[in-house]
């Protein structure tokens, strides 16, 4: 069976909101993220994450690592889209249902980047398998934090293995029980 897996760029004071102003990729890191990428051949987003990338890279070409997600099939819940582009699919209604679906077909893993209000379906509904908390070493101040108008009262974690990369940044891998 497929797992959802959550990565998400959270900065040393839990801020997770607009890591494109401040989780900066050196060398090493974005190419272990190219190379974590390649695991996976299946998008999961809510609404504004997907309408972000699609806004940011959905016509950009020359880049490995975008043309990578542009390629990729993309689940989106949203209950306002009617329709999408780049590759994607709306879930439909009950779009931890057609998660649930989605896992017991053949394939790699699912990827889901960000954090969003989306999470509280997911987590109630025991459909994200692992977290990836990519933890940049920076200070943000203000913005989205992680889990974030999520309810997390029944969510338990246990570490399952750690990634350091030399600019001080750390990758902590969590399954929920």
């Amino acid at each position: 069976m497929r797992r959802l897996i959550e990565s998400v760029l959270i900065s040393l004071d839990g801020i997770t909101g607009s890591p494109e102003r401040w989780a900066n990729f050196d060398d090493e890191d974005a190419a272990y993220a190219h190379e974590q990428l390649r695991g996976f051949d299946a998008f999961v987003m809510g609404r504004v994450t997907y309408e972000n990338f699609y806004a940011n890279w959905g016509g950009i070409t020359g880049d490995p690592y975008i043309e990578l997600i542009g390629s990729m099939p993309k689940y989106v819940a949203s209950r306002s889209l009617t329709e999408t582009n780049w590759n994607a699919t709306l879930l439909g209604s009950d779009p931890a249902d057609a998660i649930a679906r989605i896992k017991q077909q053949p394939g790699k893993d699912l990827i889901k980047y960000g954090t969003s209000r989306f999470d509280d379906t997911l987590l109630r509904a025991h459909r994200i398998d692992e977290f990836h908390f990519w933890i940049r070493p920076v200070v943000v101040r203000a913005g989205q934090r992680r889990f974030e108008d999520v309810d997390i009262s029944a969510l338990k974690l246990t570490l399952q293995g750690h990634r350091r990369f030399d600019n001080g940044s750390v990758i902590l891998t969590y399954q929920p029980n």
